[in-house]
């Protein structure tokens, strides 16, 4: 929660200080749509078009902005800046944006305009003074202006092809960014843990030791997984994407498969714990077959063969090995 007890209240402000945040917040954004361009051009040089043409948008109000201010109050601009305001729109982190793809980044920009629009109107529609009001309406319009001129721009440059290609490409690298990697580790996670989790159950029938051994081998393996993804393959040449965020998918999903049969063991009665794992494991490895079918598009039976299969040959093992 940030607190605003340093930060000065808009109705505070004087009309030279409004014209300043404007043309702050205006440099922003285009800063904004700046680092959109370039996080997508090589892959989506129709999308980063768009988001350079919005960028130039934002310029030119800018520089309206300050040849206004120069007209009114002279060279020297107040630094003020939107942090600096309580009850000012805050924009999200590019970083978080960046990071959540194409479709999600057209989204954050309409939104941009829409917040700085709804924002200017509803400060016009608080001030008395004729100027300030005509100044706030004025930059109201501008945010409306820059809605329309976005989406000149993607008529411009999306066409349907275009668009679909782009979106298909999109699509395609979050499978391989984070689908992929993280079935592979919830397999290995769903799979490989049964041996010996089943097995230290049946040989001591102990559900505390079952548990440990449980989650020392989720933990281990979601370890060991991670690091593989992330140091097999920068991404630069196989174009998969951020080693980080594949090693953090493939260690999650490889921790949390592992853990499902294991946390049933937390219950003190053997079999009661022994049977709800069972059903849990039953569930990821259909769970698996539905992701493989859906997402990487296995043919069910296929998945069915290797996934369901293969599952129960490990669980037989494990079974057989701690009851032995």
């Amino acid at each position: 929660m940030r607190f605003s007890f340093n930060r000065k209240r808009f109705r505070d402000l004087n009309e030279q200080e409004i014209l300043a945040l404007a043309i702050s917040s205006e440099e922003d954004d285009a800063r904004i749509y700046r680092g959109y361009a370039e996080r997508l051009r090589a892959d989506f040089p129709d999308s980063a078009h768009i988001f350079e043409g919005m960028a130039l948008e934002e310029d030119q109000h800018r520089q309206r902005l300050i040849d206004l201010h120069k007209e009114r109050f002279g060279d020297t601009i107040p630094l003020i800046r939107r942090e600096h305001v309580a009850g000012y729109y805050n924009r999200r982190p590019v970083w978080l944006i960046e990071n959540l793809g194409l479709e999600r980044m057209r989204a954050e920009a309409e939104a941009m305009e829409r917040e700085a629009e709804r924002f200017y109107l509803n400060a016009a529609a608080h001030t008395s003074d004729a100027t300030t009001r005509r100044l706030l309406g004025d930059l109201a319009a501008a945010e409306a202006g820059h809605q329309i001129a976005a989406e000149d721009l993607e008529a411009k440059h999306l066409d349907a092809d275009t668009r679909q290609t782009e979106e298909q490409a999109a699509h395609r690298q979050f499978l391989l960014t984070w689908v992929q990697p993280g079935l592979a580790g919830l397999m290995d996670g769903s799979v490989s843990t049964l041996a010996p989790i089943f097995a230290t159950a049946f040989a001591t029938q102990d559900t505390w030791t079952t548990f440990l051994v449980g989650l020392a081998a989720s933990v281990g393996a979601g370890i060991s997984m991670g690091f593989t993804e992330a140091a097999s393959d920068d991404g630069q040449l196989s174009g998969r994407g951020s080693p980080i965020k594949r090693g953090f998918a493939s260690g999650i999903m490889t921790t949390l498969g592992g853990l499902g049969h294991a946390l049933p063991y937390l219950i003190t009665d053997f079999w009661t714990a022994t049977v709800i794992a069972i059903a849990v494991v039953f569930v990821e490895l259909w769970a698996i077959v539905w992701i493989q079918n859906r997402f990487m598009d296995t043919p069910f039976w296929r998945a069915t063969l290797q996934v369901v299969m293969g599952g129960a040959l490990v669980f037989a093992a494990g079974v057989l090995i701690g009851s032995g």
